[in-house]
């Protein structure tokens, strides 16, 4: 065994974060951990790294075996530069050997200067800069924490790769769940302190999880039974002073102070209200954006439908976060139009929550959105929607700037649901979210009325949310595909140029050439049924004109027939409008034969 726990428990102040956790790591295995943010996963791999010593039980090793640890809180020198960061701490002669393969590791993880100042760099590239320098060191056991944060998806492909690779044990914590169900031939989950494992990726979590909890619910139903049954016999009148009797007592007394099996408390569903939005939306036209002598983005044509689900993907540097700047006015194009509607109320997730004030409580922070919060189930006072959102009374008092990263996301997460948008920007939306809260997310953005648009690398995300994908190439045109298989355009964006396939043809191709347009197979439905639509709304509304005509005497009735009267004329707006969309694009299709 390269690493063993046995019987490991931990605390922090009265909480138990670890409570008797066993298990041990072999060469090969990946052993990927799970949980919601705050339950000790950071916990467990610090004791795994050495960095923290349990409070009971032990960890050992076989002999000589070496442990290798990404953390998330980063210990770089500032004055360093990328290369002497990556192989700082290694022997003199050793450095010479590692260094052509430290600088190999900087350019895939995109930092092609390898003289570049710590100090210079941004978060996501000191986090890559130490994870090549964990991998550049040979050792029998990685430990990573959240490996995949600030990485594009060609990063994440070449690590997954790399991984596979590797002749040692993995344990690691990631809440990328393609790279949780490609890497992990384990997962463990932590709650309240209790480590269950289970055989294979996440999928195979998902599973073992749902099986558990339903075994633990029918375990409690029967203990709840025999209570019942016990205190019926218990309230029959005096017990007889034999020792069956009293063995019988002792039993009901220990079913009785038996605690029910904790469950994590789950994020709640909120569904909170959205503004209208109008028929103008946002749209660019011939946008384009420099820094510079670099053109970051060029003639780009972007129109934002009521409904539209869109996700921007592309490498680091693409100009992928400066697209969604453009869209939310935050940034002015340097040359072409933006518009936006008077309607448009933008809720922009930025991907570092740069808008929180540390000095604010967190309840101080939500009730910038008023006393009284409208939502789809009523209006909710902010303490109360703080709850749902797994706020307790205690945390909701706490300075922002003691949160954790996780809380942190998840605040600022509720501030911008809470303010009623109808449109939602996302960048980078899954970074520092645990699984539970993306879930409850995903649900969420699957019933938003309003159009959304993320930037994210997270496959699964945009595989859930997204109808359409912007694909972005430094130097070429925008590509616009439709949603659904996000690992085979990432996969194609990642490789290089010369690898993509090229039509064929007797000459030589242009440089890129547009995709043809076409209807989804949504679309196409809609298409073919609009008509029969809008005419059925249309008799509607001229039976609800007669009903008034006969009710004119009825005041209730007449008021009951002209508000079903306004649902009707906003529904037949609606549809009018998309029928022009889609009308409109049936022509452009058409014209492309």
């Amino acid at each position: 065994m390269l690493l063993n726990f046995e019987q490991v428990s931990h605390s922090y102040g009265e909480r138990l974060l670890l409570d008797g956790v066993t298990f041990y790591l072999k060469p090969g295995d990946r052993l990927g951990l799970v949980g919601v943010n705050g339950c000790g996963k950071s916990t467990l791999l610090k004791i795994a790294a050495r960095q923290l010593p349990p409070d009971s039980g032990s960890v050992s090793t076989d002999p000589n075996v070496r442990v290798n640890y990404l953390t998330q809180t980063l210990r770089d020198t500032e004055t360093n530069t990328a290369l002497e960061q990556v192989l700082q701490g290694q022997d003199p002669a050793a450095r010479q050997v590692l260094e052509y393969e430290a600088v190999e590791l900087l350019t895939r993880l995109g930092i092609p200067d390898r003289n570049a100042k710590i100090g210079t760099l941004s978060g996501g590239q000191r986090k890559r800069v130490a994870l090549a320098q964990c991998l550049v060191s040979p050792c029998d056991v990685l430990i990573l924490d959240e490996p995949t944060n600030h990485l594009d998806i060609s990063m994440i492909g070449w690590l997954e790769e790399y991984l596979s690779g590797f002749a040692g044990a993995i344990l690691f914590v990631s809440h990328d769940r393609y790279f949780l169900e490609r890497m992990a031939t384990e997962t463990a989950e932590l709650s309240f302190g209790r480590f269950f494992l289970y055989e294979g990726g996440y999928s195979a979590y998902l599973n073992g999880k749902a099986r558990r909890e339903e075994m633990e619910a029918a375990s409690e139903r029967k203990r709840q039974a025999t209570l019942r049954r016990e205190l019926i016999w218990v309230l029959q009148g005096p017990c007889a002073r034999g020792t069956k009797s009293r063995e019988r007592l002792e039993r009901y007394a220990a079913l009785k102070a038996q605690l029910p099996p904790e469950t994590e408390s789950e994020l709640s569903a909120i569904r909170t209200v959205s503004s209208r939005l109008g028929k103008k939306t946002i749209s660019l036209s011939d946008a384009a954006k420099v820094y510079g002598a670099k053109t970051v983005l060029s003639h780009v044509d972007f129109l934002l439908q009521r409904d539209d689900r869109v996700g921007i993907v592309g490498l680091n540097g693409a100009g992928k976060s400066t697209l969604l700047n453009l869209i939310s006015g935050r940034l002015a194009p340097d040359s072409g139009s933006y518009e936006a509607g008077e309607t448009v109320k933008i809720g922009y997730f930025t991907q570092h929550s740069d808008e929180l004030d540390g000095n604010m409580t967190g309840l101080e922070y939500v009730s910038q959105c008023g006393q009284s919060i409208p939502t789809m189930d009523g209006n909710l006072t902010p303490s109360k929607l703080m709850e749902l959102f797994l706020f307790p009374g205690s945390a909701q008092h706490r300075k922002i700037s003691l949160l954790s990263g996780g809380e942190k996301r998840r605040l600022f997460l509720l501030g911008i649901l809470a303010s009623a948008p109808n449109v939602l920007l996302l960048d980078e939306p899954t970074n520092d979210l645990d699984i539970p809260t993306l879930q409850v997310l995903e649900t969420y953005l699957e019933t938003f009325p309003g159009a959304i648009v993320a930037v994210s690398h997270d496959r699964y995300f945009l595989d859930r949310i997204c109808t359409r994908l912007m694909i972005l190439r430094p130097g070429e045109p925008i590509q616009t595909v439709n949603g659904g298989d996000t690992e085979r355009w990432l996969r194609e964006l990642s490789a290089p140029v010369k690898e993509r396939k090229a039509p064929k043809s007797p000459v030589s191709p242009p440089a890129s050439k547009p995709q043809k347009l076409r209807f989804s197979f949504k679309e196409q439905r809609e298409f073919d049924a609009i008509d029969g639509e809008i005419a059925e709304l249309e008799t509607r509304l001229a039976e609800n004109r007669k009903a008034q005509e006969a009710a004119a005497a009825d005041y209730v009735r007449l008021q009951e027939l002209m508000a079903a009267q306004q649902q009707l004329e906003a529904a037949l707006e609606e549809k009018t409008e998309r029928w022009i969309y889609l009308t409109e694009k049936k022509e452009q299709i058409d014209a492309q034969s």
